[in-house]
């Protein structure tokens, strides 16, 4: 059934069963589809607002390309965090970020004639660019959305620092026992509890400002976690 640009406004189609139907550019506003359940649907450009949906159509319904995709679990995101579902609402995240990253990538890198026709010359760098800060990010802290990478990058930075306190203040590298030492010692300079005498001014800073960072990182994990709720 075709539904092309309809408006669907304070509706009741609940447990409906939608098979093969065309909802591109329409608008769900205050409309319950709870239990609803879609089969083959198109939903390019679709827009939903405080709207009852089961989040099991971003497991099936979601548009081919990619740049549809992500708008449309963006959409699907915002909906939920309207309702405050939570979990809906991080699910949809999920699907958003996974199409972002591949919709970079192919605007970066792919042959396909739709992006290089719309990414050429300086689109195209700057979509590189875009796509590189994405994924230097996304490894960081996953986009906001992945604590345990951020720990992980904190492990990686204070294994870092160990190593370079082993090999220049140290003084002896080839021993296991003095990387535990360094870790220890790095670890307090890191949470800004020492400041060594001997260490440069610019990288006790240097330090400063990535712990800044991080934990502006990981407070506003905190907070959107929060703000879902």
């Amino acid at each position: 059934m075709n539904f092309r640009y309809s408006f669907f406004e304070h509706s009741y189609l609940r447990d409906c069963h939608f098979d093969s139907c065309d909802f591109t550019g329409c608008r769900f506003t205050n409309t319950n589809l709870a239990g609803s359940k879609f089969s083959g649907c198109k939903f390019d450009y679709v827009y939903f607002e405080k709207t009852q949906v089961e989040p099991a159509i971003l497991d099936t319904e979601c548009p081919g390309f990619e740049n549809l995709k992500l708008r449309f679990a963006r959409t699907l995101r915002t909906n939920f965090q309207q309702l405050g579902d939570a979990a809906s609402a991080n699910k949809a995240m999920n699907v958003e970020l996974d199409a972002t990253a591949t919709h970079l990538w192919k605007a970066a890198w792919s042959n396909e004639a739709y992006y290089r026709k719309h990414y050429a010359g300086w689109a195209r760098l700057t979509i590189i660019l875009e796509w590189l800060l994405f994924r230097v990010l996304d490894f960081i802290w996953g986009n906001g959305e992945n604590v345990w990478r951020l720990f992980r990058f904190v492990a990686i930075v204070l294994a870092a620092m160990a190593t370079y306190d082993t090999i220049y203040h140290s003084g002896d590298p080839g021993r296991i026992g003095s990387y535990w030492t360094s870790t220890v010692k790095s670890f307090a300079i890191f949470f800004g509890t020492w400041a060594p005498e001997d260490y440069p001014h610019f990288y006790l800073a240097f330090v400063t400002v990535v712990r800044l960072v991080l934990v502006g990182f990981f407070l506003s994990i905190i907070i959107k976690r929060f703000n879902r709720r």
